[in-house]
């Protein structure tokens, strides 16, 4: 029980600090054991704008390359959009590992943060 408490009291203050909007909207992360998953969210209207799996990239490799490939693929779809700009919501995970590779993955393909 503390440790969904102390997970909810990390995204509830990540959450407040930042807002997405239509132009500017919120990139967010949810890591599984198996998958990862991005999308972006108005927080405005309460829509998601578009969103990517893991499922959904057949990219081969470990689970940071194909996390990488994911975030290149959803920086792809948000220049589609015509989106260029976002706010960068990891949730409670930390900076690290497979949710730092999809930030970085966005950056390469151009989105800015």
């Amino acid at each position: 029980m503390q440790k969904i408490s102390a997970k909810l009291r990390r995204t509830k203050r990540v959450r407040g600090k930042i807002e997405g909007n239509k132009s500017i909207p919120r990139l967010t992360i949810y890591r599984s054991n198996k998958y990862i998953y991005a999308q972006l969210i108005d927080d405005v209207s309460g829509k998601s704008l578009c969103g990517i799996s893991e499922k959904n990239i057949s990219a081969k490799g470990t689970k940071s390359e194909k996390a990488l490939e994911l975030g290149k693929q959803i920086a792809k779809k948000a220049l589609e959009q015509k989106i260029k700009k976002v706010v960068f919501d990891k949730g409670s995970y930390a900076y690290h590992g497979r949710v730092k590779q999809v930030a970085e993955g966005a950056r390469m393909e151009g989105l800015q943060f």
